[in-house]
């Protein structure tokens, strides 16, 4: 009753988000965020049935989920993949990262009659969530069917917790019809418990994304400064950039700017439809900007280089010599320190680090990473790691060794998926 009462609401606010993502998508110039009717679960049917459904949110999630996902096709090259999304821009990852060898659907909304839907036209043997978004009419769906659901680097956070614990009467019955929770970290796997679901069900297969390929730095830096004219310059990025994150930044870059005549500012903003928005924040600011997407290539007058082209960032992180990570300053929880570690760049975080909490603390420990909570410690920092280079190179490669020392959690994890499997 408590599920069918949740579905009612969700049917209430379903045209609403609907007429908001479409404004929104018009409005930021992106793709029609559900394609149609796929938001009802009029998804396009993959070559085969039978084989994985795998949910990513967004960017982050198809990011975290690569290497595993290439695992499986290695090992069953036969078995049919499909990845779902919530974001146009977690589409375009897919699409960047696999091209036609998985199938593609965005995620219906969570009604009955729209996850049946698409469960029938993909008809997977198992379903794999990536992280944290669970669906009670899906999970419950799945669960009608007799699929499997088994949720993957799964992270819940003690907010989380405290809010599925003050709806207990949805979520816990959808929690008892999980066949397993693979735990990226001891504190998620301590409050799925403390929700409730049986033990057995839980492992720990620590975070995979301490698995990310590590590409060949020398030849991507290479490429990436001769492509954007960036010799000689020293460089501060910021990835994954949220509002008032660029102004924080503009702010620091200011003042470092007195001192370090040659240091350039990288901004990739999380989100393309703001864009345009931190192009206008740096011209407001009488700062030299250049736009990869119109092509521009920096000369030594150039203050601000906007990466506003989706898939740059690993790129990017190779070329800088000093890397803020985005969502931290923005109570945003924090993106992915890990993949600047993986280039041996030396990190700045805002104290926002709830996504990733025992990535943050193992880097901090190591020395790689540095908390900051404002533009004055930014530029601190900053200052201190352009002037002393031996301690920015240690501080990056001790960044490194904590990435290869922590490999291993996509094995773990593939041993759990299908040590239970039919197949």
């Amino acid at each position: 009753m408590i599920r069918w009462g949740y579905t009612l609401l969700l049917a209430v606010l379903s045209p609403v988000v609907f007429i908001s993502q479409t404004i929104q998508s018009i409005r930021g110039g992106s793709t029609y965020p559900r394609r149609g009717l796929q938001g009802l679960g009029r998804v396009p049917t993959p070559p085969k049935t039978g084989g994985l459904l795998i949910h990513c949110v967004s960017v982050g999630e198809v990011v975290a989920a690569s290497g595993l996902i290439r695992r499986i096709q290695t090992l069953d090259p036969t078995l049919q993949i499909c990845i779902s999304t919530t974001t146009p821009t977690g589409a375009e990852r897919v699409q960047q990262s696999f091209g036609t060898t998985v199938h593609h659907c965005y995620l219906p909304f969570d009604l009955p009659f729209a996850m049946q839907s698409m469960l029938n036209r993909i008809a997977p043997s198992r379903v794999v969530i990536m992280e944290v978004e669970l669906w009670p009419n899906l999970i419950h769906a799945c669960w009608r069917k007799g699929i499997p659901v088994s949720v993957i680097n799964a992270r819940m956070t003690d907010r989380s917790r405290n809010s599925y614990w003050k709806l207990r009467g949805l979520f816990t019955p959808m929690l008892h019809k999980l066949q397993q929770v693979c735990c990226q970290g001891q504190r998620d796997y301590d409050n799925y418990l403390k929700l409730g679901i049986e033990q057995q069900k839980l492992c720990l297969t620590n975070n995979i994304k301490f698995d990310l390929d590590i590409p060949d730095k020398a030849d991507l830096s290479a490429k990436n400064i001769a492509k954007y004219g960036l010799q000689g310059r020293q460089i501060l990025l910021a990835g994954s950039t949220h509002e008032p994150e660029e102004e924080v930044l503009l702010d620091a870059y200011s003042q470092l700017k007195k001192q370090h005549r040659g240091l350039l500012l990288v901004l990739v903003p999380r989100h393309p439809q703001r864009f345009d928005k931190v192009a206008e924040l740096c011209e407001k600011r009488g700062l030299q900007t250049s736009r990869t997407s119109k092509g521009h290539h920096c000369h030594q007058a150039t203050d601000v280089l906007l990466a506003d082209e989706m898939g740059l960032l690993t790129g990017l992180y190779a070329i800088a010599d000093i890397a803020f990570v985005g969502g931290s300053l923005a109570s945003r929880g924090g993106h992915n320190a890990l993949e600047p570690a993986a280039m041996a760049v030396p990190i700045l975080m805002g104290p926002s680090q709830h996504n990733n909490p025992q990535i943050c603390q193992v880097l901090h420990d190591a020395g790689a990473l540095r908390q900051v909570e404002n533009g004055q410690q930014i530029a601190h920092y900053t200052n201190y790691w352009l002037t002393h280079p031996a301690d920015r190179m240690a501080s990056g490669t001790a960044g490194l060794e904590v990435v290869k020392a922590n490999r291993g959690a996509v094995d773990a994890t593939l041993a759990q998926l299908f040590k239970t499997s039919d197949r």
